[in-house]
């Protein structure tokens, strides 16, 4: 009996290994997003014209991530780094220019973790990766989305199913919430990057939910000189989610108050 869950997990990772692998094959096994929830869910109108940066510092990230094959998106929540990528993304494949997004992040929350959420494992990491459902819906449009999800052109799954994948040319590959990573997590994760593929790392370094080194610090402070690397960092003053964002942060983070 106490070999079950052993076993049930290695069966899983095999799923999602194929599905990488073979997406044609394996397409009922694809991350659905919460999709049970569509009929009754919120989905933004869909965006009539192409992406346009906020502010400066967006459109210093953007210009990076369209002109470099690893970029890091570094600082605090509602400077639109996940929707930056999304979006940019999902232009990049709407236009031929990539064949496939993938979306991955540690299955690491404050106080959560994937066995302690009810339903089965992709419906467990739905939970982590929705945010990106509606970023593709505004860019893509839901049928279209749940078309490339369907056929394998978009796939979500946890960053502990990309060991042994190659991100092949074509790809346009996110990792979210790296602050989450492990030093050999975060290594795992980077040797997988195949010639001609475009990868985005997001993260917010103060914001780390594990104990011990930081996978994105290190990977920053090993990796910030190499040429087609680009670190860029956003600072408060870049919040464009709203000022109240700002004045939390403000409050968490004074001096006087910690």
């Amino acid at each position: 009996m106490a070999r079950r869950p052993h076993t049930k997990r290695k069966k899983n990772q095999r799923h999602y290994q194929n599905e990488l692998d073979h997406p044609s094959r394996y397409s009922h096994n694809i991350v659905e997003l919460n999709s049970r929830q569509l009929e009754t869910a919120y989905a933004p109108a869909r965006a009539s014209q192409p992406l346009r940066a906020f502010n400066e510092a967006q459109q210093r990230y953007i210009n990076a991530i369209k002109t470099h094959p690893l970029t890091f998106g570094i600082g605090p929540a509602g400077t639109g780094k996940s929707y930056c990528a999304g979006a940019l993304a999902a232009e990049a494949l709407e236009s031929g220019r990539i064949e496939r997004i993938i979306l991955t992040r540690p299955a690491v929350e404050a106080g959560e973790q994937l066995g302690f959420l009810p339903g089965a494992l992709d419906e467990k990491f739905s939970v982590y990766i929705d945010a990106f459902r509606d970023i593709l819906n505004e860019r893509l449009g839901a049928g279209t989305t749940d078309y490339c999800l369907r056929h394998g052109r978009i796939v979500a799954a946890p960053l502990a199913f990309m060991r042994g994948k190659t991100f092949n040319s074509k790809t346009f590959v996110v990792l979210d919430e790296a602050q989450n990573t492990s030093l050999a997590q975060m290594k795992m994760f980077l040797t997988r990057i195949g010639e001609d593929s475009r990868v985005v790392i997001n993260g917010d370094i103060e914001q780390s939910d594990i104990r011990g080194p930081n996978g994105l610090q290190d990977a920053m402070e090993r990796l910030g000189d190499l040429p087609n690397v680009y670190i860029h960092r956003f600072e408060r003053d870049d919040i464009v989610r709203s000022g109240l964002v700002r004045d939390i942060l403000d409050r968490y983070e004074s001096p006087s108050r910690t």
